[in-house]
């Protein structure tokens, strides 16, 4: 099942790691450093799962494990380099549904994701039928007027985005935000993307009747009909840079 996952991880090659292979299984990733960070991010999108790791560089994560337990019923999978029984029974006492000691294989990881993800609560259907367009969540393949299309994995984001706001437009500003909260590109870049994704999901690019341009305000999609919105933000990660599946 698709979760809103965040990852609070001091390292930071190690927090895009584990965001990028979860993104590569169809979740949808949010990145936090340090505790206030996570708090906030956590208050803003609600995740159905936080990956915590206790031994961060900002703040205790012992305490933020406590907090995050206290704030609703969100599952936590709790990362630590210390795997003594003690620690292990003071994380789950604190809230923890699981715990994973370092170093660990990337394939452990996904599948006590996986399994936690049978206990959380219902989110997002794996598909979304949209009119012309379908949508798998899961396998992150779009399907437009019956014919498979191979789309990026910023283009499949900016499309999911704009499928959620059921027709109102969004600035480029705030597309790119959305889509790509990391993203350091000019607000422009949007326009890129949206002109590759006309060019695979319209019938005639050229005047583009499921991605519009709204004057002096940004895009909207016009799908009709828009079977339920479901709000979907993530961070768009990039492929490690390395195929590491140990990790430290």
């Amino acid at each position: 099942m698709l979760m809103h996952i965040e990852i609070i991880e001091s390292n930071p090659h190690l927090r895009s790691l584990l965001g990028w292979h979860l993104q590569q299984v169809g979740h949808i990733v949010h990145l936090a450093s340090g505790c206030q960070q996570g708090q906030e991010v956590f208050q803003l999108r609600h995740p159905d799962l936080v990956v915590l790791d206790l031994d961060l560089n900002e703040g205790n994560g012992l305490e933020l494990c406590r907090w995050l337990h206290h704030q609703s019923p969100v599952l936590i999978l709790v990362l630590s380099a210390r795997e003594n029984e003690a620690e292990v029974v003071t994380a789950l006492r604190a809230g923890a549904d699981d715990y994973l000691a370092k170093p660990f294989g990337m394939q452990e990881f996904l599948a006590r994701v996986e399994a936690l993800g049978r206990r959380a609560r219902p989110c997002l259907p794996s598909i979304l039928n949209l009119g012309e367009l379908q949508i798998d969540l899961v396998q992150r393949r779009v399907v437009v007027r019956n014919v498979p299309v191979d789309l990026t994995p910023q283009e499949f984001s900016l499309l999911y985005v704009l499928t959620q706001m059921g027709g109102t437009p969004l600035s480029r500003q705030e597309l790119l935000r959305r889509a790509w909260p990391e993203s350091i590109d000019n607000p422009r870049t949007v326009d890129t993307h949206i002109l590759s994704l006309r060019k695979k999901i319209e019938v005639d690019p050229q005047q583009p009747r499921l991605i519009q341009t709204v004057r002096n305000v940004g895009y909207r999609l016009h799908l009709e009909p828009l079977n339920g919105r479901h709000q979907q933000h993530g961070n768009q990660l990039r492929p490690p840079r390395s195929p590491r599946h140990v990790l430290v």
